[in-house]
Order: structure tokens, then C-alpha cells, then sequence
């Protein structure tokens, strides 16, 4: 299993490099650009997937050596991750096919699988890059697969593409929901945060230059829920003292 969880990570960012040169059709910045919602974001904010992708692998080959082949807590994630690196792998084929149906079905499996991991890390003892590789991606999931399922209402038209606000302010308020249970469950995971800090930033940032009805109040929505986001954060950290960090060596 130690091993499948290594194989899965380096799917990802080989399967991102094939995508990026049309391997499986256009990009994924192409096919997002035919579908504008009130919840995408700006271009830059998707480079965080380098840093993602660069953590998962670091952690996936430290799980799979020495000591830790033995570590019970790591076996026990390593199903969920393998699956959570395998669907977020499988997720950019689909999406440059523009199978948006099915790309919803696959995020928010790997948003439960890694999620589900980054639960079980946030605790004293853990080990720092476990916790910090599977925390970052679960938490960009945790947005992604909103701005995912915008889409896919724009695509299949499931609901009024005229005026996307009030679906869109019902999606925003649904992602809060995740994120702030998460996190609250996480006693304010600051790598799972920072990750979905960055997200709603650039949605803010597209929105606020976007000529899309709704885009102005859709990007002061983004800006509320990071708000409200970061300092549930500081609330659980001080009255939990920062236990949702773990140490280097840890596990």
C-alpha cells in the first residue's frame, strides 16, 4: 500500500505535465475560460498545485522508507491518500474532456479521502510533513470542488445562467460551511487554511475585475469567508494552543 501511495503521487504531476500539452485535450485553463462563473478564480492562484504537488511526493516517498513503514497512523491513511492522489490524477483528463459531471463525482471523493486524512493528522504527534502535504491539498479541495460544480451548473445549464447570483451565493455559503466545519473539526489547521486563504484571495481578485452580473458582490462574498476563515483560525489556535501544528519528527 506504502508503495501505491508513492505510485499515485507521481501520476499527478506527470498526468499534469500530459495535460498542459494537450495530450488529453485543451488545458485546464482553456476549458475553465468556456465556462466564467462567479466563483472562479484568477489564473495565478492555480500554481499552487507546484507546491501541492511537491509536498504529496516528498511525503510519499518519506511514508514508503525506513521506520515509517511501520508507523501505524501512516498505514492507516495510506489507502485514503493513494485514492485522494489517484482521483485528483484522473480529475484533468476528465475536465479537459469536459466531463464535468464525472469531475464532480471525482473531486469530492478525493476532497473526502484527503480531508478525511488531514482529520486524522491535525493531532499532537503527527508528523509535520504528513500532515502539512495532505492538509495544503485537502484544503484546496475543499474550494476547488466548489468552483468545479459552478461550472458544471453553467455547462449542463442545471440552473439560470442569466443570473448566476443567487445559485452562486448559495455555493458560496455551502463551501463556507466545509471549510469552517473542517477547519473547526482541525482546531485550526493553518496548512489547510492557507491553502483555501489563497483560493478565496484570487476569486476575490477575479471578481472584482470580472464584467459578469453579480461579480462585485460574488468577490466580497469570497473576501467575507476568508475573513471569517482566518480568524475562526485565531480563535481555535489561542484557546487550543496551536496543538493543530505538529512538530518536525513527530510520529
Amino acid at each position: 500500500m506504502r508503495l501505491l501511495v508513492l505510485l499515485s503521487a507521481i501520476a499527478m504531476p506527470l498526468v499534469a505535465w500530459l495535460s498542459q500539452r494537450g495530450m488529453f485535450g485543451p488545458d485546464q485553463g482553456t476549458v475553465s475560460d468556456r465556462y466564467p462563473t462567479l466563483l472562479v478564480a484568477a489564473g495565478y492562484a492555480f500554481s499552487i498545485w507546484g507546491l501541492i504537488f511537491l509536498l504529496d511526493l516528498a511525503y510519499a516517498a518519506w511514508q514508503a522508507t525506513g521506520g515509517r513503514r511501520r508507523e501505524p497512523l501512516l498505514g492507516r491513511i495510506a489507502l485514503p491518500a493513494a485514492l485522494g492522489f489517484a482521483l485528483t490524477a484522473a480529475w484533468m483528463p476528465l475536465f479537459s474532456q469536459g466531463l464535468f459531471w464525472l469531475c464532480l463525482v471525482v473531486i469530492f471523493a478525493a476532497l473526502a479521502c484527503l480531508g478525511w486524512c488531514a482529520l486524522l493528522l491535525s493531532r499532537p504527534g503527527t508528523d509535520a510533513l504528513a500532515w502539512a502535504a495532505l492538509s495544503l491539498h485537502a484544503g484546496w479541495l475543499s474550494l476547488a470542488a466548489f468552483l468545479n460544480l459552478a461550472q458544471a451548473i453553467l455547462a449542463y445549464r442545471w440552473l439560470p445562467t442569466g443570473d448566476m447570483l443567487g445559485w452562486s451565493l448559495a455555493l458560496f455559503a455551502t463551501a463556507a460551511a466545509v471549510l469552517l466545519g473542517l477547519n473547526q473539526r482541525m482546531r485550526g489547521n493553518l496548512a489547510y487554511v492557507a491553502a483555501a486563504l489563497w483560493g478565496l484571495g484570487a476569486v476575490y481578485v477575479k471578481q472584482s475585475r470580472s464584467g459578469l452580473d453579480g461579480a462585485e458582490a460574488a468577490a466580497w462574498t469570497a473576501l467575507a469567508i476568508a475573513l471569517l476563515l482566518g480568524l475562526q483560525t485565531l480563535w481555535l489556535r489561542r484557546r487550543g494552543g496551536g496543538m493543530a501544528t505538529p512538530l518536525p519528527g513527530g510520529g
